[in-house]
């Protein structure tokens, strides 16, 4: 059963874009976040933010090109 908020056969692709332009800027919030901290160990957090945040835009991308791995 749809919540309120779905729409039966709705596009993905809205929600997909949506979600990369979020995760985007988390990607750069923690890299320029890296620079103003001075602390080795939370700059290694933001810089692991980035990456796995990096690797999700990848796996959406991967997913709205219509990868092999997605169909």
């Amino acid at each position: 059963m749809a919540s309120q908020n779905q729409v039966p056969g709705g596009d993905p692709r809205e929600h997909t874009a949506h979600l990369r332009s979020m995760l985007a800027e988390v990607v750069q919030h923690a890299r320029d976040d890296v620079g103003r901290v001075a602390e080795p160990k939370a700059q290694a957090l933001f810089e692991t933010t980035a990456e796995v945040c990096t690797g999700l835009l990848t796996a959406y991308q991967h997913y709205e090109q219509n990868e092999p791995a997605w169909r």
